[in-house]
């Protein structure tokens, strides 16, 4: 006979691992919801930041987990990432049973799987890769796309209404960032396909703004079309190259995403702004 068992509760409150442009406002709007956060970050200034909000700073990632019971971290590397959790003061030396750590980096599903499997017992690791940028992260919209245990995600809930929108488990640990790479290729080969196709249509003679407004009322349609010249173009470098890494060895052609990545090095937001302004956008100069 199966004896059904059941998971550690989680213990009280949540922290935060790494306050960058995504990190800091997750802290804030987990202190402005009324949950006891622990933070910390490097950077005094963004710990000082998150303290003005109420967020409570720790000295170190053991720190967090010895006073949280869902540890957030969003730090930039799978390097990082692996010392923030295995590290001599790392989050798996104090964690308590019934944590849920979120690995909110962009990471290699590889390294995520490792993690989790080097937790201490009782401690879930899911990969909860973030997704909508920065201005999403303002906004407490962001969407997270999960790996990991099912029961382990219901029990973090609580504490993610005050930052996200939308919360999908897309299957195993790792799978979060595999999803997050797919997001990432459409992403940047949408906004190379309307830069180029856009940049075609002004040096036809065509008028981009009115462009720009009759593609918003065709199939053509985005959310990249329409807040383009709102996006800040960063970590595409990174996310291909993460996207090549996971591909090695699949046979998936990934020709468009390297298309992608010429493209990208040569359109900052400023070149976007003027081609969406109906401006020479100068580009292919420096090709």
């Amino acid at each position: 006979m199966t004896v059904a068992t059941t998971r550690p509760p989680v213990p009280a409150g949540a922290g935060v691992i790494g306050l960058g442009a995504m990190g800091g406002p997750i802290a804030r709007h987990l202190a402005a919801a009324g949950i006891a956060t622990v933070v910390t970050d490097l950077d005094a200034t963004a710990v000082a930041a998150a303290a003005a909000h109420g967020a409570v700073p720790a000295a170190d990632p053991a720190g967090v987990a010895a006073a949280a019971g869902v540890v957030i971290v969003a730090v930039a590397t799978d390097e990082q990432l692996c010392d923030v959790l295995t590290g001599p003061r790392g989050v798996f030396t104090r964690a308590r049973p019934g944590s849920v750590v979120l690995l909110s980096s962009s990471a290699l599903p590889q390294t995520c799987r490792e993690l989790a499997a080097a937790a201490p017992d009782g401690v879930d690791v899911l990969d909860a890769a973030l997704t909508g940028g920065v201005r999403a992260a303002e906004a407490g919209r962001v969407t997270l796309l999960v790996g990991g245990d099912a029961d382990a995600l219901d029990a973090a809930r609580p504490v993610l209404p005050p930052w996200t929108a939308a919360v999908h488990l897309l299957g195993g640990v790792g799978a979060g960032q595999v999803g997050k790479t797919v997001n990432n290729l459409v992403h940047w080969a949408q906004i190379s396909a309307l830069g180029q196709a856009l940049e075609l249509g002004r040096r036809l003679g065509g008028d981009v703004p009115a462009l720009r407004r009759a593609l918003q009322d065709s199939p053509t349609d985005s959310r990249t079309l329409r807040e383009m010249d709102q996006m800040r173009f960063t970590w595409f470098e990174k996310d291909i190259a993460n996207a090549e890494a996971m591909a090695a060895g699949t046979g998936a052609d990934l020709s468009m995403a390297r298309t992608a990545l010429s493209f990208m090095r040569t359109f900052d937001i400023t070149t976007a702004k003027r081609l969406l302004a109906g401006e020479d956008p100068g580009l292919y100069r420096r090709l």
